[in-house]
Parts: structure tokens; C-alpha cells; sequence
């Protein structure tokens, strides 16, 4: 296959987004398959820009405004220009959260004409959307904890909520913007956080309890994973993409019922958003045995050690494997 990997991007996930596309391009290119880098804020990369791309590591933080400022300001038309895009015989999409996973990018691709991988424009945007993703959770009969929108007082939050609250950006990933608030003094800082990120802020019930994760390939439910943060209480951004923030486990050390019970509910969050060919999905599971779905990933991390290769790992699905189905998803679509 001709594929070209698209990744980088404006988005605060922007690094996370160049270590998926290093091990995605690698893998497919080591695999036999005729492979083009393409940064969508700086466009096809030369030889020195594919070896930069593959010694790629993430950051102990995000991109900071100015230096994504200065990504942006250059941005313009960067896809388009001589990308060779549109020779392809698919686009695998390594972005992380901003217009590459909110179904942007894919309504562009989908104009154009081109086969791209993951889920369509309108699975991606409501996906991405936390509060209208956890309103189809409850119409589809699957828990997710209470919420509210901001702007919203510490007197409402204490009613209906309970503190603590976890205030997050109502689209973005990689827990960029996250607070966990204990009272309600704490509440204006954490929304005005938040609102550095996105407009608009969901404020959810806190669920103590364990994280867990699993992988959809295909129509089927791969292997349950948990999480287990070392750096703090909440599996944060430092706790994901720096070594030894974490401890992942495949598979979970849970029982057979309950191993089931999570790989349904992800099943039916996965056709209640219309997802594509791929995603994983997140939940906490308390103290009580109860499960609760935090979100669903569209375009989840790729490279070798991230959560979704892990899940499919289990059940003898290489990397290269796992890169190869999802692009011949996209071309059977």
C-alpha cells in the first residue's frame, strides 16, 4: 500500500502526536508499504524531517501557548502544499485532539475523496464533545458519572455533585486542563484552567476507584487493561507519557464477569457514537464493583507501548498487525 501518516499538528497534543507518527510510520514502512511523512502544520517531511520524526519523545508538558502560537502562525496550508496526499492509496491519521480528531480533518478528507483511517467527521466531533458523548452514554444505557457545564457555582456543584469534582475542557484529550477539585474555593481556578484550552468546561463527579481501558478492533472487544498512576491520584499527562508515570496492565486482574461487563459497555459506547473501525475506551470501575465510562478515544495513542497496541498485544496483535488492519479498515470502507 501507498499510505502516507499524518501527525504533528497545532493541537496541545502535538508531541504525543509525533511519537504515535515516528512508530506508526516505522512499523508500516518496515512492514513492506510504500510510507510519506506528512507534519499538517509544517507539510511532507524530507529525509532529515523523517529522522527528526522517528528520535521523537514526549515532553514532560504540553507545548506552551507561544511556541504553538508559532507552529500556527506557519501552519497555513501546509496539508496542500506538494503533500502528495492526494496520490495515496490511504492516509493513516496519528493526530491527537484540536481539528485533527474533532472531525475537521476528516470532512476535509472526506471531500477530497480520500480513504483515512479511524472514525468519520460525525462520530469524531461528537466524540470528542464529553458532554454530548456522556448524554448518548445514558441514552444508550451505559453509566457515566453526573456532570454539569460551567459556568456553574459551588453551591450548585455541592447539590448535585458532591465534591470532589474533576473540571476538565469539555473537548480535549491527554487530560490537558484537568483539576481535580476538593471545595468550592477551588472551583473558579480550575474552570478558568480549563478554559484555556476550550470555551466551554464540564465539571463531572469525582469516581474514586480503579482505571480501566480496552481497545475496539473491528467490530470486537480486545483485551481489558488498568491503570495505575505513580506520579499522582489521576492518570494526568505526566503520568501517561513520561517512564514510570504508570503502571499498565494487560489484562487486568479482574474477574471473568467482569472482565465481560467492560468489553460490552465498550461495545455499545462504541456503536452509540457510530466509531469506525478502531477506538478504546475508558472507565473507572469503584470500590462497589460499579462502572462508570469516562470517554471513548477516537484516535487513541499508537505507538508500540501505548494503550490500544497493549490491548490488542494480548490477543497475539503485533504493531505492524494492528497498523495494517486499521488502514485496510479504511479501505474497505
Amino acid at each position: 500500500m501507498r499510505i502516507a501518516v499524518l501527525f504533528g499538528g497545532t493541537s496541545e497534543e502535538r508531541d504525543v502526536s509525533i511519537a504515535s507518527g515516528a512508530q506508526v510510520f516505522r512499523a508500516l514502512r518496515e512492514a513492506g508499504h510504500e510510507v510519506i511523512a506528512i507534519d499538517t502544520a509544517r507539510g511532507r517531511l524530507d529525509a532529515d524531517g523523517e529522522r527528526e520524526l522517528l528520535a521523537a519523545r514526549v515532553a514532560p508538558l504540553p507545548p506552551g501557548d507561544d511556541q504553538l502560537a508559532l507552529i500556527r502562525a506557519g501552519a497555513s496550508g501546509a496539508l496542500a502544499r506538494e503533500s502528495g496526499i492526494g496520490e495515496v492509496d490511504v492516509v493513516f491519521l496519528a493526530l491527537h485532539g484540536g481539528s485533527g480528531e474533532d472531525g475537521s480533518l476528516q470532512a476535509f478528507l472526506e471531500l477530497a475523496g480520500i480513504a483515512y483511517t479511524g472514525s468519520d467527521h460525525r462520530g469524531s466531533s461528537v466524540a470528542m464533545d464529553k458532554d454530548l458523548s456522556k448524554t448518548l452514554f445514558r441514552a444508550a444505557g451505559v453509566p457515566t458519572a453526573d456532570w454539569l457545564m460551567a459556568p456553574v457555582d459551588g453551591d450548585a456543584v455541592a447539590t448535585r455533585l458532591g465534591f470532589p469534582v474533576v473540571v476538565k475542557p469539555n473537548r480535549q484529550g491527554s487530560t490537558i486542563g484537568l483539576s481535580v477539585v476538593d471545595d468550592p474555593a477551588g472551583l473558579p481556578a480550575a474552570v478558568d484552567n480549563a478554559r484555556r484550552f476550550d470555551p466551554e468546561v464540564l465539571v463531572e463527579r469525582f469516581v474514586p476507584g480503579r482505571e480501566l481501558t480496552v481497545g475496539i478492533l473491528d467490530g470486537e472487544a480486545l483485551a481489558v487493561g488498568e491503570i495505575i498512576p505513580r506520579l499522582g491520584e489521576i492518570f494526568d499527562y505526566a503520568s501517561k507519557y513520561q517512564s514510570g508515570g504508570a503502571s499498565e496492565i494487560f489484562p487486568a486482574e479482574l474477574d471473568a464477569v467482569t472482565t465481560r461487563r467492560v468489553q460490552e459497555l465498550a461495545l455499545v459506547v462504541h456503536r452509540a457514537l457510530k466509531l469506525g473501525s478502531y477506538s478504546r475506551v475508558d472507565f473507572r470501575l469503584t470500590p462497589h464493583g460499579q462502572l462508570y465510562c469516562l470517554e471513548a478515544n477516537t484516535l487513541p495513542g499508537m505507538t508500540a507501548t501505548s494503550l490500544l497496541p497493549q490491548s490488542a498485544g494480548v490477543l497475539g496483535i503485533g504493531f505492524a498487525e494492528l497498523c495494517e488492519r486499521i488502514c485496510r479498515a479504511a479501505l474497505g470502507r
